[in-house]
């Protein structure tokens, strides 16, 4: 398309209040620049995030997006306005968004907690204020949502290994032994119920609508189900939900997810862990050799949790603990925060080799320390104070790459297909909400009858302590099988403020274990380097995870700086496309900007 014709394209599209693609230089309204460093003018960036007076949604699926955007319209928060993208993503973005899988939500929302006269705190408010998990910050309130998957009860820390004491690979991803008991239903549920402001039913309404009328199949999901298909093809339920791949441009019903979606709506988490629903799962689980029981169904608990918070350059930033990856993106953050890295140049090769460098050593405590705080002990303070990132500063050498063995360590890895959404609302609150399957379309397996896929979750934990899994990471102890044990994951929802408190940005990615890299590097590159959010999130970025050895470069980062970095000791792949950080940000004086990462989606969807 012509600049001209998208300019065209992007101004019908926001009159509509529907979805635009990213805009170029000349056809988008002013950024703010960040409060320092502001190195590149706004007229030197390529990319323009979208702008919007009432608030928008950027997600990874435009149809989604708009279903969030229409909530806001209609008055739900940012809360209502994720909730509903999330529902639809399910419908709409088979292979990640999901009812059988589960993730994490960090909230903000301005004025005091809603969710006080609810009933819905952990710990009696103003008796134990240690109990309470919501975080006061710049005249709102905060907290997060943990509604990671959980082991079966009948789990093992063996459950995986053949008689030869090996990983069976098959069994770790393919078989119903990989599902984890599915979180998305009761997080969603218990952050609309306590933090949102419409009634379920009108908030998933857009999701229902979407999945019993239909809507166009994207050349992206026809190619994806087409990717999927020789998986798919091995369960009949799944068979005859997707295939064959229909062509772009056919309508996809899902009558059957429909039905489900409406369980949900009227009898809210209910309507998923017991009666009809839990009662088919439960029956493809025993059909099936699966471990899920209706007494793990009933068991399964969303936690609201408090929010892990450090600043960065004077800026608040909330992110997600543990399972979460937020604490090693406050690792990476906290070593990197003396670098000046705005001087050595954006993606020059002096400040990529102390920023691999530093992913190196935040990866050997993840997986080496991290699990379920629930279930083990997980040192949060330790591995924040300033001693010990002080320590693993020092560990960097400014001329050399630190070999992976010389920090005796072993790594491990979330799964590969997340999706990631970002919600703004007209009052400034905030939403990032990161959510998974796992594999694309999970295991392959659905529920008979409901209409959704199951995660393979169950891989995310260690299934032998040093064995690479699926995707080649190494993991620990920490992180072995359990029952009721929710496995380590990367998905880091972050949200950073104004130096005042006032909110500002939120973000996250997809993307397995380079879901934390991705998200360091859109902050760095928006409030270290000065790009604005839009162009932020399209710089090429790295990737370095200790285990394999070696950076991941995406098409973008120069030749020269390539031959530099592998003259200072570091091996280099070329790597595909590296996550997808559809972010928000909220403008000083009102209004919000937001930007869909071009290397996955078209746009965000704004609520005028």
């Amino acid at each position: 398309m012509s600049t001209a014709r998208r300019g065209a394209a992007v101004a019908v599209l926001l009159l509509a209040g529907a979805v635009a693609a990213p805009v170029a230089l000349a056809q988008a309204p002013a950024v703010l620049a960040p409060p320092e460093n502001n190195v590149l003018l706004e007229g030197e960036q390529r990319f323009r995030p979208q702008w919007s007076a009432r608030g928008q949604v950027a997600a990874q699926e435009p149809l989604a997006s708009a279903a969030g955007a229409a909530i806001l319209r209609q008055g739900g928060n940012a809360v209502d306005g994720a909730v509903a993208t999330a529902f639809a993503l399910a419908v709409t973005l088979p292979q990640a968004g999901n009812l059988g899988g589960g993730g994490f939500l960090l909230l903000w929302l301005p004025g005091p907690s809603p969710a006080r006269g609810r009933g819905c705190l952990d710990g009696a408010p103003g008796v134990n204020p240690a109990a309470v998990p919501e975080l006061a910050i710049g005249g709102g309130t905060a907290v997060a949502v943990n509604f990671r998957e959980t082991a079966p009860a009948a789990a093992t820390a063996t459950l995986f290994l053949g008689p030869d004491g090996q990983v069976d690979r098959e069994r770790a991803t393919r078989s119903l032994l990989s599902t984890a008991v599915p979180g998305s239903v009761a997080g969603l549920a218990l952050a609309q119920r306590c933090y949102g402001r419409l009634p379920l039913q009108v908030v998933m309404a857009p999701a229902i609508r979407l999945a019993a009328q239909g809507f166009p199949v994207s050349r992206e999901l026809s190619d994806s189900l087409a990717a999927a298909a020789p998986r798919l093809q091995a369960d009949p339920a799944s068979r005859r939900l997707f295939l064959p791949p229909p062509p772009p441009g056919t309508r996809l019903r899902q009558g059957e997810l429909a039905a489900t979606l409406r369980r949900i709506a009227a009898e809210g988490e209910q309507g998923f862990y017991v009666g009809p629903v839990a009662d088919a799962l439960v029956a493809a689980m025993e059909r099936g050799g699966g471990l899920i029981t209706h007494g793990d169904l009933r068991a399964y608990r969303a936690r609201l949790v408090r929010p892990l918070r450090r600043e960065f350059r004077g800026h608040p930033v909330l992110t997600m603990p543990p399972p979460g990856g937020g604490l090693t993106l406050l690792q990476l953050l906290g070593i990197l925060e003396p670098f000046d890295l705005a001087a050595t140049g954006l993606n020059s090769a002096a400040s990529l080799h102390p920023m691999a460098e530093a992913m190196n050593l935040a990866y050997r405590d993840r997986n080496a320390l991290l699990g379920d705080p629930e279930q083990v002990p997980v040192p949060v303070e330790r591995l924040l104070s300033p001693a010990h990132l002080d320590a693993m500063r020092r560990r960097i050498d400014r001329q050399r790459h630190t070999p992976a063995p010389a920090l005796e360590a072993a790594a491990g890895r979330e799964g590969l297909n997340t999706t990631h959404l970002s919600v703004a609302d007209r009052q400034g609150g905030l939403v990032a909400l990161t959510t998974t399957l796992n594999f694309p379309y999970g295991n392959g397996i659905s529920v008979p009858g409901m209409g959704f896929l199951l995660n393979n979750e169950m891989d995310d934990f260690t299934a032998r302590a040093g064995s690479a899994n699926a995707f080649g990471l190494r993991q620990g102890a920490a992180n072995a099988i359990a029952p009721g044990r929710r496995p380590l994951s990367s998905m880091a929802p972050t949200l950073v403020f104004r130096p005042d408190g006032r909110p500002w940005i939120a973000t996250g990615s997809p993307g397995g274990s380079r879901i934390i890299t991705t998200v360091l590097q859109v902050l760095l590159n928006r409030m270290v380097h000065g790009l604005n959010l839009a162009s932020a999130a399209a710089a090429p970025r790295i990737h370095s995870q200790l285990w394999p050895d070696r950076i991941d470069l995406e098409q973008g980062v120069s030749p020269d700086t390539r031959r530099l970095l592998e003259a200072m000791g570091h091996s280099v792949r070329q790597a595909p496309a590296m996550g997808a950080a559809n972010s928000v940000e909220v403008l000083d004086g009102g209004g919000s900007l937001g930007t869909v990462d071009p290397r996955r989606a078209e746009g965000p969807a704004v609520a005028e």
